[in-house]
């Protein structure tokens, strides 16, 4: 066992989003060329027709909708068995967050404890929450940036895993800023979830400590 995964047998992903998919699509194509040494096992959204499921079909992988239950926020109770038996029935070792624009909660974290990762549109701790381009932005900084974390039961407060700078440039918009942050976030994700995958991060406390082997 390395990282609480079986090493006879590659590590599975189980994507989960509800947009259009870029980050998935960089997440799937970085696997299938070997930079992550995983593969996708399922990918699956909360929004039927959406983009990401889209990217599934392009590359072959499996892609499914689920149903969210009743709330606009979070999962119900019983969407999230659902999503928790059909990620278990995929033997995922990851599951990873692409854009999923609902808060996962108690069971869901403590069946895959410290196994969930999440990408955000900013440095944490800094603008939480939704649009952190635009809140940054709206702020006046200077610099923003993505983060990779941990989920955890609060809103973008696990464990941060990397982070990565992006600067706000004097005529950005909201929308300019969000595609540079967006091209980071393709760089940065891959790159982190390599890391995971190959042993190279522990989790001391709050902090995340990187290893080369």
């Amino acid at each position: 066992m390395k990282g609480g995964v079986n090493c006879d047998r590659k590590v599975r992903l189980g994507i989960i989003g509800s947009g259009k998919g870029s980050n998935c699509a960089a997440i799937a194509d970085a696997c299938a060329s070997g930079v992550i040494p995983a593969e996708v096992s399922i990918i699956i959204s909360d929004v039927e027709g959406a983009g990401i499921l889209d990217r599934a079909r392009e590359r072959e992988l499996l892609g499914i909708f689920l149903p969210p239950g009743k709330f606009r926020t979070k999962l119900d109770d019983d969407a999230e068995r659902l999503y928790i038996k059909i990620l278990q029935d995929a033997q995922v070792d990851w599951v990873v967050l692409a854009g999923f624009m609902r808060i996962l909660k108690g069971e869901f974290l403590r069946a895959f404890a410290q196994r969930v990762v999440n990408i955000h549109p900013a440095l944490l701790p800094s603008f939480p929450g939704l649009e952190a381009w635009k809140q940054a932005l709206d702020y006046g900084v200077k610099h923003t940036g993505v983060t990779v974390h941990f989920v955890d039961q609060g809103i973008d407060t696990g464990p941060i895993i990397a982070q990565e700078t992006v600067p706000i440039l004097p005529n950005d918009t909201a929308a300019s800023l969000h595609v540079r942050i967006q091209e980071a976030e393709r760089r940065i994700y891959p790159a982190a979830l390599a890391a995971l995958v190959r042993g190279e991060i522990t989790v001391q406390g709050r902090q995340t400590i990187w290893r080369k082997e």
